[in-house]
């Protein structure tokens, strides 16, 4: 029986496998930069350097994995992953900046090779390619706690060993899927009037927005570290179950009431971690929206789609490296502006009663 068949890809097994995958790249990501502390004079440019070289080349990388199935984009980037993680606590001459650069080229192609899967065995589904991301949100929240402790770095080498055969499957599903012609044909979500350049702009603005609004959320409650964690969790919860609850009830009912809903639950949640928490995961539930519309477009090519979601966030982060509004009033002033802004965006490019297979 192939393995197509065997781990039911065409229902949700792509998403669970790249779940894993997810969790232990982003591990052994953020472990490297909470140990980061110490090293580095200028520290705000560690996080910088890492979202740029994690972001920014994925819809590179997405586009050379789209027309050319035979390199296993998965297998080299897992193999980089590992290299730069073992470079950087070795402390070898080759410089801790450079094993981050390894490091980030790793969780880029592995990234690129998990949205690949994911959205080719979806057969026009969300929730498959909403799960893998999820597992991003839990991995840096675990990588994080683990970068405090004084545990061996070989013991999350080991780990990372563990993602080999994962991803060797991931390779053959990918293979499987290509040799079938598997493309996105069945993601049709954008507004057929619109251009669909225009669609693409638009769709990245929001990402843009999302990006810059995920680190400007006022979160003064956030204290200790099981609110760091139930932050996390709550966002990985969003972006799995905005894929859900889009394939259920269609993306368009999902991404205004999870936008609009949002909005309040973050304005005043800001000393009241509850509401906060639910405001951040209705937030999170546009994630995997935003890429369903940028397939819809570029059908043939999902891993440049799914990369220019990753620039989109790459270009919101960037303004956080420099300024920040503190205060509440200001804060909430922007969050509302930008909602509003995604809300008639939204509106605009998303189908009229978009659900699967229509």
């Amino acid at each position: 029986m192939k393995a197509v068949k065997l781990f039911k890809l065409k229902n949700i097994g792509a998403g669970y496998l790249y779940f894993y995958i997810h969790l232990i790249t982003e591990i052994l990501c953020f472990y490297v930069l909470t140990k980061v502390t110490g090293f580095f004079h200028f520290m705000w440019m560690v996080p910088f350097l890492y979202d740029a070289f994690a972001f920014v080349p994925q819809s590179l990388i997405g586009y050379i994995s789209d027309k050319y199935p035979k390199i296993k984009i998965g297998l080299i980037g897992v193999i980089l992953l590992l290299v730069g993680f073992i470079l950087f606590n070795l402390n070898l001459p080759i410089g801790k900046y450079t094993s981050i650069i390894i490091l980030c080229l790793g969780n880029a192609a592995i990234h690129i090779n998990g949205a690949e899967v994911t959205l080719r065995a979806s057969e026009g589904k969300l929730s498959h390619s909403a799960i893998f991301v999820a597992g991003g949100s839990f991995g840096v929240i675990t990588g994080k706690l683990l970068g405090k402790t004084p545990l061996s770095f070989w013991i999350l080498t080991i780990l990372g060993l563990t993602m080999i055969p994962f991803i060797l499957l991931a390779e053959y599903y990918r293979k499987e899927l290509k040799d079938e012609n598997k493309s996105c044909e069945k993601f049709n979500y954008a507004n057929p009037n619109i251009n669909p350049l225009i669609i693409i702009i638009l769709a990245v603005l929001v990402v843009i927005v999302r990006g810059y609004m995920g680190y400007g959320i006022p979160t003064s409650w956030n204290k200790t570290i099981i609110q760091t964690v139930l932050l996390y969790v709550f966002m990985g919860i969003g972006k799995a179950l905005g894929g859900i609850l889009s394939d259920l009830i269609g993306i368009r009912k999902t991404a205004l009431l999870s936008t609009i809903g949002a909005l309040p639950f973050l304005i005043f949640g800001d000393k009241i971690m509850l509401l906060s928490l639910f405001g951040v995961l209705l937030f999170s539930m546009t994630m995997s929206i935003t890429l369903a519309l940028l397939v819809s477009v570029l059908k043939e090519t999902p891993g440049l789609a799914f990369g220019l979601t990753t620039i989109g966030l790459f270009l919101g982060t960037v303004p956080i490296f420099f300024f920040k509004f503190t205060t509440t009033l200001s804060n909430s002033i922007i969050i509302s502006i930008l909602t509003i802004i995604c809300i008639i965006i939204l509106s605009v490019i998303i189908k009229k009663g978009s659900k699967v297979h229509e």
